[in-house]
């Protein structure tokens, strides 16, 4: 019997992030089913070259496919137009029964916009796994990218009823029908399914680890307040800092823990290449970017001596390798996700992975996954006054990671991927 094929389109494990992680998750799901033949197709380069980072991940070292029977072929390069024609032919050469793109970023519409249309229509289904809808950072363009990039596609995923909203306002005159876990009506065939971010599998609780031990080399205090993951200003660590100096003013028992790589400050700036790199980015942003996005004088890391708090605060201000992330969750009492607007987070999902109860800002997609008292807690969006009260509230009333770890159970990888097989049909 011939097996199903399948290709998971995304950045592969060489590279860093969130996406990354997902788009391997996904891959390796699939794998493990006994009659699907996986292909991951990835990016080879997956942005202009005029950004001025480095995106590969240059500190795990464990194999993230875990021996799983992946393909991967690291074939697109945004900055070549002929690899995406080559990317359409190879998809078409493998003959998939589906193929899912994952849809994260605006820039991105012009390759992957090109290619979904080449697959349209040719035997082969066209998945969107949306992350967001609207760009988080819109520019003059992005709305015209992710309009070109989405139109031709079979069907979409989303994981919140925000995403669902954004779909229908940009296509106004399409008709969607969405369906809440993959609950197909013969007689309503839906284009939607809102399903959920799936709990990460390569991040795993130590049990051996001396949580003491790493707390006081760390020079951690009782009560541990973490802010995990690349340092963007949607992700608000501003806020963090400035609602944990008003909640941390009288206490002497309490640590904010700050674990995270500066999103743009990842290259060498003395080096010519970098020099002309952000030049022309600098342009570029200017010419397309919301005065209001610009990250370029975005430093909440300052505001630790400006609020008073370096004694209570530490930060490794670093990309953190898969080997060495349970560390910083393990020694940590809860996650702090006080975005300035939210579409579903990966943190939260490695906050899950750990059992860890999550403090959020009630934005985006926060209210349908933070049952307050149950696996967290959430503070009004921007108003540091109500989340340093979620902080207090967190202390006073203990979340049960053993309630975390039950309203996780379901959201895994399996159940995730068999669903889409299952909506997809």
């Amino acid at each position: 019997m011939s097996k199903k094929k399948i290709v998971v389109f995304g950045p592969g494990p060489l590279f860093k992030g969130g996406l990354a992680n997902y788009t391997t998750s996904l891959a390796k799901a699939f794998a493990k089913m006994p009659d699907i033949e996986v292909h991951l197709i990835s990016w080879s380069q997956q942005y202009p070259a005029i950004v001025p980072r480095d995106f590969i991940d240059r500190k795990t070292k464990a194999d993230k496919l875990g021996g799983l029977p992946v393909t991967i072929q690291y074939l697109t390069n945004y900055n070549n137009p002929f690899t995406w024609l080559e990317t359409v032919r190879t998809i078409k050469d493998i003959n998939p029964e589906m193929v899912i793109f994952q849809w994260s970023v605006a820039i991105q519409g012009l390759p992957l916009g090109f290619i979904a249309q080449k697959l349209f229509g040719c035997s082969i289904k066209v998945v969107f796994d949306l992350h967001f809808v609207i760009q988080k950072e819109e520019s003059a363009i992005d709305r015209l990218f992710t309009k070109y990039a989405l139109k031709k596609s079979d069907a979409y995923v989303v994981h919140a009823y925000k995403t669902v909203t954004e779909l229908e306002q940009l296509y106004p005159n399409k008709k969607f029908n969405l369906l809440d876990n993959g609950f197909q009506n013969p007689e309503k065939p839906g284009n939607i399914i809102k399903l959920f971010h799936p709990v990460y599998d390569m991040f795993k609780i130590n049990p051996d680890f001396d949580i003491e031990e790493q707390k006081r080399k760390l020079g951690l205090k009782k009560h541990v307040f973490l802010f995990f993951g690349f340092i963007r200003k949607y992700k608000g660590l501003h806020f963090c800092i400035e609602a944990f100096a008003k909640f941390a003013k009288d206490r002497d028992d309490v640590s904010l823990l700050i674990v995270g790589e500066s999103f743009w400050q990842t290259l060498d700036n003395k080096k010519f290449s970098t020099k002309v790199k952000q030049a022309v980015f600098g342009t570029a942003k200017k010419l397309l970017l919301k005065s209001d996005s610009d990250e370029k004088d975005y430093n909440p890391l300052a505001m630790i001596d400006t609020f008073g708090i370096r004694d209570k605060t530490v930060v490794v201000n670093d990309f953190v390798g898969d080997e060495e992330v349970h560390k910083y969750f393990q020694v940590s009492d809860c996650i702090l996700l006080f975005y300035e607007y939210a579409t579903p987070s990966g943190v939260e999902s490695m906050a899950n992975n750990f059992k860890m109860p999550v403090l959020a800002s009630a934005v985006g997609h926060f209210p349908e996954t933070i049952i307050p008292g149950k696996n967290g807690y959430l503070a009004e969006g921007a108003n540091t006054d109500s989340m340093a009260s979620a902080m207090q509230q967190f202390l006073d009333h203990p979340i049960e990671r053993d309630n975390v770890e039950l309203m996780a159970k379901e959201l895994s990888w399996d159940n995730y991927a068999n669903t889409i097989l299952n909506f997809t049909k």
